[in-house]
């Protein structure tokens, strides 16, 4: 028969019939459900108690703004975070925490060191804090699970102590070393500033006088010169006349030292002094016309008239008393002996000392006025080279302000980063600060009890309509008219009804309210163990 109902069409099963056999299979679906439960329940509390103690580190930004007090250390603050972690996590780190802390007693019997530092490894938990854009880092926990509460609090107080520590060790190491190496830059910046100096300084010394900056003093001073060349020129050529004209009043006066008879008795010289006068004069008055009195030429022009002068009435005199001789019958002058002093009273050793200084006025001027020449074509030199003086110190100047330039973007960048060190090492730059304190775990983390007396349940339920669908298939009974009418093709003409006497009537009261006891007894077995899982899990 059952072959005959496997094989049948059956229908959709309604909530009625599986309440049916729900009725009718309770047994075999309770029984199964607490079992199973009963099953994951009691191997929750045969795994060891793992306890979990966390700690909430907060990232604080600088306390010093940044329009401040630049910082120096500007890397990415999870690539840090992950850098320090490696290191925290390290194997010598590792191993010294498992030694002080005397961590896995049991497993160091049997486990290597390594495999004692992987077991921490996966002990330990670390969990980033983002902003609400996800793109900040603000703050990250730190677990330790272990066996005992107390034991997973010292550690993650110990792990928290290595992360903040490290994390100033790191950020001070980096901001030392960047204040270093721009120390170093800069050292070489100011030899490299000092070398251009150097060459500027000795190229300038090379070419003083040639240099672009003074332009304009070698053009004034060539100016000058220029003028003093005139100046000399002209005084050259009034030495020279002069040297001419005493020349001729030298000759003219030892002429005279002879007497001669003029057939109007007059004495021979006095028209060239009265002719050198008047020249004389007339050089006087163009002078005054452009220069005043003082003037050197002007005061020597007098003094050449005054001393010509003077030459004149001397000879004038000289001339009167010969004119008073005796003379002869004949009319002829007697000529005065020959032992007689002509130089008594002569202008001639005036004049030929005159002459003497005049021709040495002349040999200086003329080696004056060679080396003026000499410097204004030396001037003219120098004003011929500053086109190539200034292209040769433009190229020099170039070098020398690069470096100048290199050299104070260094010194501010080094400056910044010391007061960024600064700032690190008083500890108000970026750094770790304990939010939350790490916590001594009350309840263990792992495993969760509760959430194993649900999968209990679920397993429970599982096992429990397995067992009553098994059952119920390998039941070959019929309970149903429907049933009936499935199996025979014929109609069902009437049914006998079930004769219970009242005795077993009671019995079946009594059965019926002991399965029911025993279910609600099961279920509060089930929800009492849950409940006992949720307060001391």
């Amino acid at each position: 028969m059952s072959k005959d109902l496997e094989g049948q069409n059956t229908d959709t099963f309604s909530l009625a019939q599986y309440w049916e056999i729900f009725l009718r299979r309770r047994w075999y679906f309770l029984l199964p459900l607490l079992l199973g439960w009963l099953a994951v329940w009691a191997i929750s509390w045969i795994l060891p108690s793992v306890y979990r103690s966390g700690t909430l580190i907060l990232v604080e930004q600088p306390t010093v703004p940044e329009q401040y007090v630049v910082p120096n250390v500007t890397g990415n603050l999870q690539d840090r975070l992950q850098s320090i972690t490696q290191q925290i996590l390290s194997r010598t780190r590792l191993l010294h925490i498992i030694e002080t802390q005397n961590l896995y007693k049991k497993e160091r019997q049997r486990l290597t060191a390594d495999s004692l530092v992987e077991r921490m490894r996966d002990d330990i938990e670390i969990e980033l804090v983002r902003s609400a854009d996800r793109e900040r880092l603000t703050a990250f926990n730190i677990y330790y699970s272990s066996l005992d509460p107390l034991v997973a609090q010292q550690v993650t107080s110990e792990l928290t102590n290595f992360f903040i520590t490290e994390n100033l060790e790191v950020r001070q190491q980096q901001s030392e070393d960047t204040t270093k190496f721009l120390e170093s830059q800069l050292e070489e910046a100011r030899k490299t500033l000092t070398e251009q100096e150097q060459k500027i300084r000795e190229f300038k010394d090379r070419h003083v006088g040639d240099l672009p900056g003074q332009l304009q003093s070698n053009l004034q001073i060539l100016g000058g010169m220029q003028s003093q060349l005139q100046t000399e020129e002209d005084a050259l050529n009034r030495a020279k006349q002069q040297n001419v004209y005493l020349e001729s009043l030298l000759g003219q006066n030892r002429s005279l030292q002879k007497p001669s008879k003029a057939g109007d008795g007059v004495t021979l010289g006095f028209p060239a002094l009265n002719q050198e006068l008047n020249r004389l004069k007339g050089q006087l008055a163009d002078l005054t016309s452009h220069y005043t009195e003082k003037h050197p030429d002007v005061r020597r022009l007098k003094q050449q008239i005054a001393r010509t002068e003077r030459m004149k009435a001397q000879l004038a005199a000289e001339a009167k008393a010969k004119s008073s001789v005796s003379q002869t019958d004949d009319g002829v002058a007697i000529a005065p002996p020959d032992d007689q002093d002509v130089g008594q009273g002569s202008p001639i050793p005036e004049l030929e000392s005159q002459l003497k200084v005049n021709r040495i006025e002349i040999s200086n001027r003329e080696h004056a006025l060679e080396e003026l020449k000499a410097k204004v074509n030396d001037y003219q030199g120098r004003l011929n080279r500053a086109p190539i003086r200034e292209q040769e110190l433009t190229d020099l100047s170039r070098g020398y302000d690069q470096s100048m330039a290199n050299y104070n973007e260094l010194l501010k960048k080094k400056n910044g980063s010391e007061l960024a060190t600064s700032l690190e090492l008083r500890q108000q730059g970026e750094h770790f600060r304990v939010l939350d304190p790490p916590s001594l775990p009350i309840k263990p983390f792992s495993p969760d009890r509760l959430k194993l007396c649900g999968v209990g349940m679920i397993v429970g339920l599982l096992l429990g309509a397995l067992v009553t669908t098994g059952a119920e298939f390998l039941d070959d009974r019929l309970y149903s008219e429907k049933q009936i009418k499935e199996l025979i093709s014929t109609t069902v003409m009437s049914e006998i009804p079930i004769i219970v006497t009242r005795e077993e009537q009671q019995v079946q009261r009594k059965i019926a309210w002991l399965q029911w006891t025993a279910a609600i007894l099961l279920l509060g077995t089930i929800l009492a163990g849950s409940a006992f899982s949720y307060f001391r899990g």
